[in-house]
C-alpha cells in the first residue's frame, strides 16, 4: 500500500477531469459530492494489472476543497504478491506516482 497527499491550485471538478483524461488505468468508479458554495469532494476508484506483481492494484483518488484549497489524497492497494508476503516491487508506489505526476503543474508546493 502506498498513500500521497498534496494540493492543487484548481479545483476538484478541473483535477478530476485532468486526471481521468491521463490515467492510464481502467475507471471503475467516480462520483461527485456537491456541498454547495462551491465546495466538492470527488472520488476516483482505478484499476490496473501488474505484471511484477501478478495482480490487479487499485487506486483511489479522493480531491476535496472543504479547507479552502483543493487537496488530494491518493492510496493504492492490492499490489502485494500474496496473502502472506507483503512486498510489492514497487507497484503501488508507482500507480500512486501517476497521479501526482499527472498534476505536477498544479501542486502547490
Amino acid at each position: 500500500m502506498s498513500k500521497r497527499e498534496f494540493n492543487l491550485n484548481i479545483s476538484p471538478l478541473e483535477a478530476m477531469k485532468v486526471i481521468k483524461s491521463h490515467e492510464n488505468a481502467d475507471l471503475v468508479h467516480e462520483e461527485i459530492l456537491d456541498i454547495g458554495n462551491g465546495i466538492y469532494v470527488s472520488t476516483l476508484v482505478f484499476e490496473k494489472y501488474y505484471f511484477r506483481v501478478s495482480n490487479r492494484v487499485a487506486l483511489i483518488v479522493i480531491i476535496d476543497n472543504t479547507k479552502e484549497t483543493t487537496n488530494v489524497r491518493v492510496i493504492s492497494t492490492g499490489s502485494s504478491e500474496g496473502m502472506f508476503f507483503n512486498f510489492d516491487w514497487g507497484a503501488s508506489k508507482n500507480f500512486t506516482s501517476s497521479v501526482e505526476e499527472i498534476l505536477s503543474s498544479y501542486i502547490i508546493k
